[in-house]
Protein backbone atom coordinates (compact mmCIF):
# COMPACT_ATOMS: atom_id res chain seq x y z
CA UNK A 1 0.00 0.00 0.00
CA UNK A 2 1.37 3.39 -1.03
CA UNK A 3 2.06 5.70 1.88
CA UNK A 4 0.09 8.95 1.99
CA UNK A 5 1.69 12.38 2.11
CA UNK A 6 0.41 12.76 5.67
CA UNK A 7 2.10 9.52 6.69
CA UNK A 8 5.38 10.63 5.16
CA UNK A 9 5.07 13.99 6.93
CA UNK A 10 4.51 12.22 10.25
CA UNK A 11 7.65 10.13 9.74
CA UNK A 12 9.66 13.27 8.99
CA UNK A 13 8.30 15.00 12.09
CA UNK A 14 9.28 12.03 14.24
CA UNK A 15 12.74 11.90 12.70
CA UNK A 16 13.33 15.61 13.04
CA UNK A 17 11.34 17.21 15.85
CA UNK A 18 11.02 14.21 18.21
CA UNK A 19 14.69 13.39 17.79
CA UNK A 20 15.62 17.05 18.28
CA UNK A 21 13.65 17.24 21.53
CA UNK A 22 15.27 14.07 22.82
CA UNK A 23 18.70 15.57 22.19
CA UNK A 24 17.70 18.77 24.02
CA UNK A 25 16.36 16.69 26.91
CA UNK A 26 19.65 14.80 27.17
CA UNK A 27 21.64 18.05 27.13
CA UNK A 28 19.42 19.59 29.81
CA UNK A 29 19.59 16.50 31.99
CA UNK A 30 23.39 16.41 31.69
CA UNK A 31 23.55 20.09 32.70
CA UNK A 32 21.18 19.45 35.60
CA UNK A 33 23.30 16.54 36.84
CA UNK A 34 26.35 18.79 36.66
CA UNK A 35 24.39 21.39 38.64
CA UNK A 36 23.89 18.78 41.35
CA UNK A 37 27.57 17.82 41.32
CA UNK A 38 28.67 21.45 41.56
CA UNK A 39 26.07 22.10 44.27
CA UNK A 40 27.37 19.24 46.40
CA UNK A 41 30.96 20.39 45.93
CA UNK A 42 30.16 24.00 46.80
CA UNK A 43 28.22 22.97 49.92
CA UNK A 44 31.08 20.75 51.10
CA UNK A 45 33.50 23.66 50.65
CA UNK A 46 31.18 26.02 52.53
CA UNK A 47 30.77 23.54 55.40
CA UNK A 48 34.55 23.36 55.74
CA UNK A 49 34.75 27.15 55.89
CA UNK A 50 31.85 27.55 58.34
CA UNK A 51 33.16 24.89 60.72
CA UNK A 52 36.08 27.20 61.46
CA UNK A 53 33.95 29.97 62.97
CA UNK A 54 30.24 28.98 63.31
CA UNK A 55 29.10 25.37 63.25
CA UNK A 56 25.48 26.25 64.03
CA UNK A 57 24.68 27.66 60.59
CA UNK A 58 22.91 24.87 58.71
CA UNK A 59 24.42 24.21 55.28
CA UNK A 60 23.40 21.18 53.26
CA UNK A 61 22.55 19.86 49.80
CA UNK A 62 19.64 17.46 49.36
CA UNK A 63 18.09 15.69 46.38
CA UNK A 64 14.42 14.98 45.78
CA UNK A 65 14.21 12.59 42.84
CA UNK A 66 15.94 12.86 39.48
CA UNK A 67 14.80 16.37 38.63
CA UNK A 68 15.02 18.39 41.83
CA UNK A 69 17.64 19.28 44.40
CA UNK A 70 18.08 22.10 46.88
CA UNK A 71 20.80 23.97 48.74
CA UNK A 72 19.97 25.01 52.28
CA UNK A 73 22.14 27.83 53.59
CA UNK A 74 21.12 29.36 56.89
CA UNK A 75 17.59 30.70 56.52
CA UNK A 76 17.39 30.17 52.74
CA UNK A 77 16.61 27.28 50.44
CA UNK A 78 17.69 27.58 46.80
CA UNK A 79 15.85 24.92 44.82
CA UNK A 80 16.78 23.77 41.31
CA UNK A 81 14.08 22.01 39.32
CA UNK A 82 14.44 20.62 35.80
CA UNK A 83 11.30 20.62 33.65
CA UNK A 84 11.08 17.41 31.62
CA UNK A 85 9.55 19.08 28.56
CA UNK A 86 11.15 21.12 25.78
CA UNK A 87 9.98 24.67 25.04
CA UNK A 88 9.95 27.15 22.19
CA UNK A 89 9.70 30.93 22.60
CA UNK A 90 7.22 33.59 21.63
CA UNK A 91 7.86 34.95 18.10
CA UNK A 92 8.63 38.37 19.63
CA UNK A 93 11.56 36.99 21.63
CA UNK A 94 14.89 38.68 20.90
CA UNK A 95 16.56 35.40 19.91
CA UNK A 96 14.60 35.32 16.65
CA UNK A 97 16.37 38.49 15.54
CA UNK A 98 19.78 36.82 15.78
CA UNK A 99 21.62 35.27 12.86
CA UNK A 100 22.23 32.21 15.03
CA UNK A 101 18.52 31.31 15.14
CA UNK A 102 17.68 32.64 11.68
CA UNK A 103 20.19 30.18 10.22
CA UNK A 104 18.53 27.25 11.99
CA UNK A 105 15.06 27.65 13.51
CA UNK A 106 15.53 24.48 15.58
CA UNK A 107 18.12 26.27 17.71
CA UNK A 108 15.34 28.14 19.50
CA UNK A 109 13.99 24.98 21.17
CA UNK A 110 15.28 24.69 24.73
CA UNK A 111 15.11 22.64 27.88
CA UNK A 112 14.50 24.57 31.10
CA UNK A 113 15.86 24.48 34.66
CA UNK A 114 14.06 26.69 37.21
CA UNK A 115 15.73 28.22 40.27
CA UNK A 116 13.52 29.06 43.28
CA UNK A 117 14.18 30.75 46.61
CA UNK A 118 12.22 29.76 49.73
CA UNK A 119 12.56 30.42 53.42
CA UNK A 120 14.08 27.39 55.18
CA UNK A 121 11.60 27.76 58.05
CA UNK A 122 8.69 27.44 55.61
CA UNK A 123 9.67 23.82 55.00
CA UNK A 124 10.88 23.13 58.54
CA UNK A 125 7.62 24.25 60.17
CA UNK A 126 5.29 23.12 57.35
CA UNK A 127 4.06 26.64 56.64
CA UNK A 128 2.38 25.70 53.39
CA UNK A 129 0.90 29.18 52.89
CA UNK A 130 4.37 30.74 52.64
CA UNK A 131 5.56 32.01 49.28
CA UNK A 132 8.73 31.34 47.34
CA UNK A 133 10.05 33.13 44.25
CA UNK A 134 11.38 32.13 40.88
CA UNK A 135 14.74 33.90 40.75
CA UNK A 136 16.14 32.41 37.55
CA UNK A 137 15.65 30.07 34.58
CA UNK A 138 18.37 28.32 32.60
CA UNK A 139 17.58 27.49 28.95
CA UNK A 140 19.68 24.98 26.97
CA UNK A 141 19.32 23.99 23.31
CA UNK A 142 20.41 21.05 21.14
CA UNK A 143 23.90 22.53 20.64
CA UNK A 144 24.34 23.10 24.41
CA UNK A 145 24.10 26.85 23.93
CA UNK A 146 22.39 28.47 26.87
CA UNK A 147 21.20 31.67 28.47
CA UNK A 148 19.75 32.61 31.85
CA UNK A 149 16.71 34.73 32.68
CA UNK A 150 16.68 35.98 36.23
CA UNK A 151 17.23 38.63 38.84
CA UNK A 152 20.18 41.02 38.89
CA UNK A 153 23.43 39.41 37.70
CA UNK A 154 21.62 36.18 36.80
CA UNK A 155 19.89 38.15 34.07
CA UNK A 156 22.78 39.88 32.33
CA UNK A 157 25.94 37.82 32.92
CA UNK A 158 24.78 34.66 31.13
CA UNK A 159 22.81 36.06 28.19
CA UNK A 160 25.03 35.40 25.16
CA UNK A 161 22.92 32.63 23.64
CA UNK A 162 24.73 32.85 20.32
CA UNK A 163 28.19 32.07 21.69
CA UNK A 164 28.00 30.60 25.20
CA UNK A 165 28.05 26.83 25.70
CA UNK A 166 27.04 25.38 29.07
CA UNK A 167 29.93 23.95 31.08
CA UNK A 168 31.00 23.41 34.69
CA UNK A 169 32.43 26.91 35.06
CA UNK A 170 29.20 28.55 33.91
CA UNK A 171 27.11 26.25 36.10
CA UNK A 172 29.20 26.98 39.17
CA UNK A 173 28.88 30.71 38.49
CA UNK A 174 25.08 30.48 38.19
CA UNK A 175 24.84 28.64 41.52
CA UNK A 176 27.03 31.21 43.27
CA UNK A 177 24.99 34.14 41.95
CA UNK A 178 21.73 32.41 42.90
CA UNK A 179 23.00 32.03 46.47
CA UNK A 180 24.25 35.62 46.65
CA UNK A 181 20.96 36.99 45.37
CA UNK A 182 18.84 34.80 47.67
CA UNK A 183 20.80 35.69 50.79
CA UNK A 184 20.68 39.38 49.94
CA UNK A 185 16.93 39.26 49.33
CA UNK A 186 15.67 39.96 52.85
CA UNK A 187 12.51 39.25 54.77
CA UNK A 188 10.63 42.46 55.55
CA UNK A 189 7.68 42.96 57.85
CA UNK A 190 4.34 43.39 56.06
CA UNK A 191 2.39 46.64 56.30
CA UNK A 192 0.59 46.78 59.66
CA UNK A 193 -2.87 47.11 58.11
CA UNK A 194 -2.45 43.85 56.20
CA UNK A 195 -1.94 41.77 59.36
CA UNK A 196 -3.98 43.63 61.97
CA UNK A 197 -6.73 40.97 61.92
CA UNK A 198 -6.33 37.30 62.76
CA UNK A 199 -8.78 34.44 63.18
CA UNK A 200 -9.17 32.80 66.59
CA UNK A 201 -8.44 29.41 65.05
CA UNK A 202 -5.06 30.62 63.90
CA UNK A 203 -4.02 31.53 67.42
CA UNK A 204 -5.31 28.24 68.79
CA UNK A 205 -3.09 26.25 66.46
CA UNK A 206 0.56 25.74 67.27
CA UNK A 207 2.69 28.56 65.91
CA UNK A 208 4.47 26.38 63.34
CA UNK A 209 1.18 25.69 61.60
CA UNK A 210 -0.37 29.15 61.69
CA UNK A 211 -1.84 30.23 58.40
CA UNK A 212 -0.10 33.60 58.38
CA UNK A 213 1.67 33.70 55.05
CA UNK A 214 5.36 34.61 55.28
CA UNK A 215 7.47 35.61 52.31
CA UNK A 216 10.41 37.84 51.53
CA UNK A 217 9.27 41.36 50.72
CA UNK A 218 5.76 40.33 51.78
CA UNK A 219 3.37 43.18 51.05
CA UNK A 220 5.68 44.72 48.43
CA UNK A 221 5.85 44.25 44.68
CA UNK A 222 8.69 41.92 43.74
CA UNK A 223 9.35 44.05 40.65
CA UNK A 224 10.92 46.66 42.95
CA UNK A 225 14.00 44.41 42.94
CA UNK A 226 14.64 45.11 39.25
Amino acid sequence: MEKSENYIQIIELIKNKASLKQEIYRNTLAAFNELKNCGHKLINDLIGEMNQFDKDVLIECSENGDFEFSLKIGGDIIMFHMHTNVFDFHPDHAMFKTTYVKEDRDRSYCGMINIYNFLADSAKYHRYEDTGYLIGRIFINSEKHYFVEGRRKLNFIHNDFINEVIDSKAIYDVIEHAIIYSMGFDLLTPPYKEVQEIRVGQLMNESSKMMLKTAKRMGYKFSFED
